[in-house]
Parts: C-alpha cells; sequence; structure tokens
C-alpha cells in the first residue's frame, strides 16, 4: 500500500527519486502510464499484470474499453531505478503531466502517482471541499 506525500524534484535529465520508503518494493522494476487529471501512475510491476489481466477479460466489442486500452498502455513505460532509486520519466508522460522541476509524488494506494507541484496543489485545493462534504455515497459501508 502506498501512502503519503512526497516533494522530490525532476533534475535536468528528466529522472526522479522515488520516495526511499518504497524503494526496495519497486527496485525490480515499475510500469509508468498516463492517468487521470494529468498525472501518470507508477505501478510496482505486479499491480500492473493484475490490472492488464483484468482489461483482458473485459470485452473487446466495448468501445470505451479499446479507447482506455489504447491511451493506457501506448503511454507505459516499464523502467528500472537506479542504484539511487531514480526512475527516468519519458519525455511524453513529462509533457503530458506538464512537469516542471518541482514535483509531488502521491501515494494512492496500490500505485504512485506523480504530478507537476502546482497542479497538484490547485487540484487539492478544489477537492478539499467536496472531500470533507463526502457522504456515504462515496464509499458506503467503509466509513
Amino acid at each position: 500500500m502506498f501512502l503519503g506525500t512526497h516533494t522530490p524534484r525532476l533534475d535536468d535529465k528528466g529522472r526522479l527519486f522515488l520516495p526511499a520508503k518504497y524503494r526496495e518494493e519497486l527496485a525490480e522494476g515499475v510500469v509508468l502510464t498516463k492517468g487521470q487529471e494529468r498525472c501518470f501512475y507508477v505501478f510496482p510491476q505486479a499491480e500492473f499484470g493484475r490490472i492488464t489481466q483484468a482489461l483482458r477479460a473485459a470485452p473487446v466489442t466495448a468501445k470505451a474499453v479499446r479507447d482506455y486500452s489504447r491511451v493506457f498502455f501506448a503511454s507505459a513505460s516499464d523502467e528500472v531505478p537506479d542504484k539511487q532509486g531514480r526512475i527516468t520519466i519519458p519525455p511524453a508522460l513529462r509533457d503530458y503531466a506538464a512537469l516542471q522541476r518541482d514535483c509531488v509524488v502521491i501515494g494512492a494506494n496500490t500505485r504512485l502517482e506523480i504530478w507537476d507541484a502546482a497542479a497538484w496543489d490547485a487540484y487539492l485545493a478544489e477537492q478539499e471541499q467536496a472531500f470533507s462534504e463526502a457522504s456515504q455515497e462515496v464509499l458506503p459501508g467503509v466509513l
């Protein structure tokens, strides 16, 4: 489970340090791909495999499945962190997420999300009120 908020910086070569507490878990490799709201996702290999299996089971006749799968897999890049725990962010994902130097890495349960710091601040400011007012319809029977 990935938790917390971390604020690494993108270096001149497009590399980013993964949070130290997750480096061992991610040392064998990760898959980066586009996420919603102009961030991108970082999945451990096993979790990406689980999602792949679920999408394989979805009907290819459903246009939404085809559309999502095309973007999701076409933008995916498998990366292995270097010995210092850095991953190289492909230029297309840096552009998609409008990454500048200051980034935010958030734990999002089964994945990490990487955001441009200004975009994350704007998203969080926009969502705080809705979060505080969330009713049981969001998580029925959970909280």
